[in-house]
């Protein structure tokens, strides 16, 4: 069996709370230079690549540069800092439940991504948390939908961060959800949901299909008033939106949903009107480091159902 390669540790520091990237080069590839390669590889251009090689912005595990003729080394790791995007800033904190020294549990606002990805970089949970808690080496243990607030949790140590991922791909942390979505009698009892849903690399909404259910929800309603209802929403899986799918699947899409049951146009950037009515309310777990057992509950609320006019306005 191939072991996998030993990966050095960063000879940049972070920047903003956001780790460099860090490129393997392959094996296999007939380029002659490092360069050669990264301009094949990366959709900076090369203008970009010959700048940051002038520049000294790339650089290899010792921390030397990269110059335009270095020869190229299958195997070889370099890394460099991404030019970050302008970021609108969300004007929501980030509220910290609880932290010791080996997680950190977070309650998120709605429209703040959990990690770095696409145009969502500086202005996400993990970035803010590493900067305004000085603990460069957090990692997310899951994730949440940019729209969607509540509970996340952390680890502090990276050499226990899949001890708590595997918490979760084995089922054993009890979530909690809670939604604000169009009233409907007939789901006065509670009901269990499920299908089979699947999620299109580059397609937007998720979609359930003919076969095996890979996703299972509880769906309950705990009360009612001017024609909505408050939710209580438990997976028993994870898939992609999956209380998202099957709360429009039952007819009831939850309010502010952009995707379900249509897909809507980009909001404008700095609109953060009529957020997503979906709220991760609570994270139950024994710790597997420690032992101890937790229980975490969210302190936000969702405005459809405590201001309704105002979160419509």
């Amino acid at each position: 069996m191939r072991r996998k390669p030993r990966i050095p540790p960063s000879p940049l520091p972070q920047r903003d709370g956001v780790d460099p990237v860090r490129v393997r080069l392959p094996q296999a590839g007939g380029w002659a230079t490092v360069r050669e390669h990264l301009v094949e590889r990366l959709a900076a251009g090369a203008g970009v690549i010959d700048t940051m090689l002038a520049d000294g912005l790339i650089v290899r595990a010792d921390g030397r540069p990269v110059e335009s003729g270095t020869v190229y080394e299958p195997g070889m790791f370099v890394w460099f800092h991404r030019e970050l995007p302008d970021e609108e800033r969300v004007p929501f904190a980030v509220d910290v439940v609880y932290r010791d020294a080996h997680v950190v549990v977070a309650d998120k606002p709605h429209f703040l991504a959990t990690t770095p990805r696409g145009s969502h970089v500086a202005e996400t949970v993990l970035a803010r948390l590493r900067r305004d808690l000085d603990i460069p080496a957090l990692g997310a243990a899951h994730r949440l939908d940019r729209l969607t607030a509540g509970l996340v949790l952390f680890t502090v140590r990276p050499e226990e961060r899949g001890a708590y991922q595997s918490l979760f791909r084995d089922r054993l942390v009890a979530k909690e959800y809670e939604a604000v979505a169009p009233y409907d009698e007939g789901l006065a009892r509670p009901r269990t949901v499920s299908s089979r849903i699947v999620k299109e690399r580059g397609v937007l909404a998720a979609r359930e299909v003919a076969g095996e259910p890979n996703a299972v929800s509880r769906v309950e309603l705990r009360e009612h008033r001017d024609g909505l209802g408050r939710y209580r929403l438990v997976p028993r899986t994870g898939q992609t939106h999956q209380l998202r799918v099957h709360m429009n699947a039952l007819g009831v899409p939850i309010l502010g949903d952009p995707l379900y049951p249509v897909v809507t146009g980009p909001v404008p950037a700095g609109d953060f009107r009529r957020p997503l009515q979906l709220l991760s309310r609570k994270l139950e777990f024994t710790d597997p480091v420690t032992g101890l057992a937790h229980r975490f509950v969210s302190a936000r609320v969702l405005r459809a159902w405590s201001a309704h006019d105002d979160w419509a306005g």
